[in-house]
């Protein structure tokens, strides 16, 4: 029986061993084919610390802290780091969650998702389809006809309420 536990603890020390690894071959790394990019400095230098921990090294703010978490004004949330539109206040709707949701992206290419195997949880991580820009993550779990929950941190989205109108 010892044995058998040994082995089970064993490779679930590996798996976590090489998931880690994976993880950390990807931080803090310009994203490639993306029509917008920078290096790592043009991006500390363009976004606040707590920006650049979130869309570049992949953070996440504190629920029911953001600043979007309950903002329903009319207009368009953009990507903070290169100003892309991503969604239109109509898909946003309030999930109790503690971070601003959405059920859809603005259109085809604004948004686009990586298999997120971090944090020993498998999801599916939403970046900006211009910038690489960590938005947060896309569950299905939303009550619209999508079914799906964009689930986005504050700070890596801006609001314009002229866009909406234009």
């Amino acid at each position: 029986m010892k044995n058998i536990v040994l082995l089970i603890s064993v490779a679930f020390l590996a798996l976590s061993c090489e998931a880690q690894t994976k993880k950390d071959d990807t931080m803090n790394r310009a994203p490639e084919n993306y029509p917008v990019e920078k290096t790592e400095l043009e991006w500390k230098e363009q976004l606040t610390a707590e920006e650049y921990f979130v869309l570049r090294e992949k953070g996440t703010e504190r629920p029911f802290t953001g600043e979007y978490n309950m903002h329903f004004e009319e207009g368009v949330y953009n990507c903070r780091a290169c100003d892309a539109p991503l969604f239109k206040s109509d898909s946003k709707f309030d999930s109790h969650c503690g971070w601003p949701s959405f059920d859809s992206g603005i259109d085809s290419g604004a948004i686009v998702d990586k298999l997120d195997k971090t944090h020993g949880m498998v999801r599916s991580e939403i970046l900006c389809g211009k910038c690489g820009g960590h938005l947060g993550h896309v569950f299905n779990d939303g009550p619209t006809a999508t079914g799906l929950r964009y689930c986005v941190n504050s700070l890596s989205i801006s609001f314009d309420e002229e866009e909406e109108k234009k």
